[in-house]
């Protein structure tokens, strides 16, 4: 489908004004009817890709909000009645047939492929070795394509949009996820919790993005000092993106890295004196984790023996046939997956156009409109099931299942108007290129500076680059409204954890 896309390449060498304008449109993925919360009587939203009048903002008591590109938002004015009117009713069947089929045919893929490298990628038949290990490389990356196709899979099933039967989604999902080292109940559970509070500072559980002052206080300044900072180092954006990319996902798992960091609030107290980071007691294996309740705990220990049963299969290959071998079959393309995994989250939930909210101005609505589709071609929608072109749906309704995402995404556009967000430019290649531009330009979030009302409790992405629209200039004594009380000079912040 084409796709209009704001032309921002100018964007990575020099400052945006608020003159600046976009425009969007471009794919879709899937969420659940069961885990959609009620319309949210709030009718405010932000949308990303479109420009009003001051006079509109104004009406909207919002003041002028800007993303980091310089466009102008306004608050969604659509209900979650609305989206699911809009899409066609056979958009929500679900076949376990079919999705087994799915399943089968990605085991199949992978089975076939292992094969072919194992009979024929020898050293009788390729004596070379560098040429041997070049293949093997390939086979690594082929395999941790297939392999994510299987979590995204096992992603489907933990959404119940596999089939009808909630036991055979949750013996699929168990199945295949334990297989790639993921605790399926315990990332359900979490992952639950982020659909249902998809952009809020305090709750979400994924990619929360630091505030002005925990970023100040990551590099060691003060809030009002970060907009006199020297442009990061193209270097030590590599080093964090690589360190992201291959221990984001175990330091989500053993730590609650990227999640929200309130655990204090948890109902049965849980929470208190826990936070996030290694030896914190937030992780997703122990069932006293503040992730989860009392009534979790069957689960979470279900989950661990899903876990324990692979690694020991795992211990079993590697004794019998080689630890190096076993590396080069599973291990490395294990990383593979986790990269996968990573970039796609990450991308789905953090874009230079994408706004997030302090507690009192997060609704469902707004929250799932804080999304964006992106575009992978021909690996995306057919090995990986659409999970990044059809995002955007998918925390509207996600048991939507993927193979109606796309035409379900088509419907619910009119709907969602100018708030519908997707970055399609450049397919693959550009999915790829927004690692590095995201990570340039979404360093920390702020509010606006002429933001009023409701649009106080609206923050965008801000960066110490020179990308985009500037952060503010702060004087000595003043505080941005990020959760910090006026008038305190802050220096010391907490990693904002997410409500998955």
């Amino acid at each position: 489908m084409a796709a209009a896309v704001t032309s921002r390449k100018t964007l990575l060498s020099r400052t945006v004004t608020s003159d600046s304008v976009a425009a969007s449109s471009a794919s879709s993925t899937s969420v659940s009817p069961e885990n959609t919360p009620a319309q949210s009587p709030s009718s405010t939203s932000l949308s990303s890709l479109a420009s009003l009048s001051g006079d509109e903002q104004k009406h909207e008591g919002c003041g002028k909000l800007l993303d980091t590109y310089g466009n102008e938002f306004q608050i969604p004015d659509f209900s979650i009645k609305e989206i699911r009117d809009a899409i066609p009713a056979h958009c929500f069947e679900r076949s376990g047939l079919r999705g087994l089929g799915y399943v089968a045919r990605d085991i199949a893929c992978l089975a076939a492929v292992f094969y072919v490298f194992h009979n024929y990628v020898t050293p009788g038949n390729i004596p070379t070795y560098p040429v041997r290990v070049a293949l093997w490389s390939v086979y690594s990356v082929v395999q941790g394509i297939f392999a994510t196709g299987i979590w995204v899979l096992a992603h489907e099933c933990g959404h119940q949009s596999f089939s009808t039967s909630k036991t055979l989604n949750d013996t699929v999902g168990w199945i295949l996820h334990s297989s790639l080292l993921v605790p399926y109940f315990s990332w359900k559970i979490s992952h639950g919790k982020h659909h249902k509070a998809t952009g809020n500072l305090e709750r979400d559980m994924v990619f929360v993005p630091k505030t002005r002052e925990e970023y100040a206080s990551r590099v060691g300044v003060l809030a009002r000092e970060l907009g006199e900072l020297t442009e990061e180092t193209p270097i030590a954006t590599v080093f964090d993106l690589i360190a992201q990319q291959l221990g984001g996902w175990p330091m989500y798992l053993f730590s609650n890295v990227t999640g929200h960091n309130c655990h204090e609030r948890q109902p049965e107290g849980r929470g208190k004196g826990k936070k996030n980071g290694f030896g914190g007691g937030v992780n997703h294996f122990d069932p006293r984790s503040p992730l989860y309740e009392a009534k979790d705990a069957k689960l979470i220990l279900l989950s661990d023996l899903g876990l324990a049963i692979t690694v020991g299969a795992l211990y079993l290959l590697g004794n019998k046939f080689g630890w190096s071998n076993l590396l080069v079959w599973y291990f490395i393309p294990y990383l593979w997956v986790n990269h996968w995994l990573v970039a796609i989250t990450y991308l789905q939930h953090t874009d230079p156009s994408l706004p997030h909210y302090h507690p009192h101005a997060w609704t469902f609505i707004r929250g799932a409109a804080a999304t964006i589709d992106r575009e992978f071609g021909f690996i995306g929608r057919q090995l990986l099931h659409g999970i990044i072109e059809t995002h955007v749906l998918h925390h509207y309704v996600s048991t939507i299942p993927f193979y109606h995402a796309d035409e379900a995404t088509e419907a619910i556009k009119p709907i969602m108007g100018k708030h519908y967000r997707s970055d399609t430019e450049g397919g693959p290649l550009g999915f790829l290129q927004s690692l590095w531009k995201s990570m340039r330009m979404c360093q920390w979030v702020e509010e606006c500076e002429s933001a009023q009302g409701p649009g106080k409790g609206v923050v965008f992405f801000r960066n110490r680059n020179g990308l985009g629209v500037p952060p503010q200039k702060m004087k000595a004594g003043e505080a941005v409204a990020s959760g910090i009380s006026k008038g305190a000079e802050v220096m010391v912040g907490a990693d904002s954890d997410s409500d998955s």
